[in-house]
């Protein structure tokens, strides 16, 4: 019950919020060019939807998004691993690491597009570039979290490297690397967009592009505002998945369920 309510607050806070928008520019006349009402932009995105032209673009930043995360995500994971459990391999990659994430993605966009053209591979390969770090980072946290007392107790107890691993490190390192999927996830949406933005063919990105050029504001405003709920919904479903998997994390108080991960720990 607390829970409806909660989302009819939540629903109410949105339609107050919007009501003062278009009053507001409608009291202060501001043009439509530069600040369009609600009733403008939701005007814009329905005759795109009826005309086909949001889903097709829809589809395809969606097809980019997810690829690049998918991409993005295993070979952080993988490296992460590798930066955890060795020493050896840290000292040598880490830094190599380190720097090219100080490379900004905008300025990398240009070049991969150069390299890959305007297809999908260049916006897939952006996309996984700024995907990879947060979760490789909290993949190295989550794996080197796990108590020294433990591991050296199931050493003593003869289990191998493999079953630390299992049984130890990465079920203790699942909440950091669910934290490092969250915000993953949201960083490959934002990789496409800014490959679209450089170069492409289709996209929504493209699609705003090309609104920028015919002063089209509040089609720039409604495929904004797809992006986001778009974005909402991708996190939305990383987040489903971390509670169904890592049940162990909620605990019930009162009535109501609290989560007790860190996300403070993502780095």
């Amino acid at each position: 019950m607390g829970g409806t309510k909660n989302f009819a607050l939540r629903l109410l806070l949105i339609a107050v919020v919007l009501g003062a928008w278009e009053l507001l520019v409608s009291l202060a006349g501001i043009p439509e060019y530069i600040l369009p009402a609600p009733s403008s932009i939701f005007r814009s995105m329905y005759f795109g939807i009826v005309n086909n032209i949001y889903p097709v673009h829809f589809w395809v930043t969606l097809s980019e998004t997810l690829l690049g995360f998918l991409v993005g995500t295993l070979l952080a994971f993988m490296l992460g691993t590798l930066v955890a459990l060795s020493r050896r391999v840290e000292y040598f990659l880490y830094p190599f690491i380190v720097m090219f994430q100080a490379m900004p993605k905008v300025a990398l966009a240009p070049l991969i597009i150069v390299w890959f053209g305007l297809g999908l591979t260049s916006k897939v390969i952006n996309a996984a570039l700024v995907a990879f770090f947060p979760l490789m980072v909290n993949t190295i946290v989550g794996l080197r979290s796990a108590e020294e007392d433990r591991i050296n107790l199931m050493r003593s107890l003869a289990a191998s490297r493999t079953q630390i691993f299992f049984m130890l490190q990465l079920p203790n390192a699942l909440p950091y690397i669910f934290a490092g999927l969250e915000i993953a996830m949201i960083f490959a949406l934002i990789g496409a967009i800014v490959a679209e933005f450089v170069g492409a063919e289709r996209g929504l990105g493209m699609l705003i592009q090309s609104m920028n050029f015919n002063m089209d504001v509040a089609g720039q405003f409604s495929i904004l505002l797809i992006l986001s709920l778009l974005g909402l919904v991708l996190n939305g479903i990383v987040t489903l998945a971390r509670r169904r998997l890592l049940f162990w994390e909620t605990v019930n108080t009162g009535g109501e369920t609290t989560n007790t991960s860190q996300k403070g720990d993502t780095v």
